[in-house]
């Protein structure tokens, strides 16, 4: 591989602490950043995402697609000659997803709806 077609990359965790950085090609998918993200994660953290699907990655205020290449979402100040570009991780694991849905059901449903006939 080339060493312009790489891009260095660090991920910012939830608690200000990075992975990284790290170089990748341009042709790497964020589904391929989110995989490496699981496996380098500090084993020390109270929240560990299990699976690719827990990992939320978010750059330029977007949140990116997994199919998504890094070429395809690199934002034009990250053009810097050697800049790290950085992105943020956020962990939503899919098991509170299913706790909060649940919560959601059993809450007494609430009328808002009133009709007047004039």
């Amino acid at each position: 591989m080339p060493d312009e077609d790489l891009i260095e990359l660090k991920f910012r965790l939830y608690d200000g602490t990075d992975i990284g950085p790290i170089r990748y090609s341009a042709s790497s998918t964020v589904a391929m950043l989110k995989e490496r993200i699981i496996s380098e994660w500090p084993r020390d953290k109270k929240i560990i995402p299990k699976v690719a699907n827990d990992v939320k990655l978010i750059s330029a205020g977007k949140v990116l697609e997994n199919n998504t290449t890094i070429a395809q979402c690199r934002s034009p100040f990250g053009e810097l000659p050697s800049g790290v570009v950085t992105m943020h991780v956020v962990v939503q694991p899919s098991l509170t997803k299913t706790k909060t849905e649940k919560k959601v059901d059993k809450l007494p449903k609430k009328s808002a709806c009133s009709c007047s006939i004039l």
